[in-house]
């Protein structure tokens, strides 16, 4: 119809047949950030948070997430993880996240990686929201990905 790889010949959304690919090595790379205020920050970064552990629980969430992106997300396959990673940096006004995904497989993991990235940033609201509402995400992208028939792709 289209080209478009989600939809059948028909125009009715299919998942993709990806049982002749060949299985490749492939990693994508997300990233976020959340905005608050410097006290909130400082809470965060010094262990203070209402909750506990914000940024280990965040970590948690971020991973249990990549894993079950097949469930959240509808036409995405249910992918065998080698390996998930949830890293936080501080900047003055913010938490960033990169979240990173790969496996050996028939298919991208770009959208467990965005989704790794996701909720973990929403972990983060969830954890420090007794100290502020006002905080905000943003900037959800993926960065890189490797692997696969289309190849290597970096963000500018």
């Amino acid at each position: 119809m289209s080209g478009l790889t989600h939809l059948g010949d028909d125009g009715a959304a299919r998942m993709v047949d990806v049982g002749g690919k060949a299985e490749t090595q492939r990693s994508a790379t997300a990233t976020g950030r959340i905005t608050m205020q410097p006290a909130t920050l400082a809470a965060v970064r010094d262990g203070n948070g209402p909750k506990g552990d914000v940024l280990g629980t965040a970590r948690i969430a971020g991973i249990m997430a990549a894993k079950r992106t097949g469930e959240l997300i509808p036409l995405c396959h249910p992918l065998a993880l080698d390996s998930v990673n949830v890293d936080f940096a501080f900047t003055e006004s913010a938490i960033e996240v990169t979240a990173t995904a790969s496996l050996t497989g028939r298919t991208g993991v770009e959208m467990e990686a965005l989704t790794a990235a996701s909720v973990a940033l929403l972990t983060l609201y969830d954890m420090a929201k007794a100290l502020e509402k006002g905080m905000v995400i943003e900037q959800v992208r993926l960065v890189a990905k490797t692997g696969g028939k289309s190849g290597d792709w970096h963000a500018a």
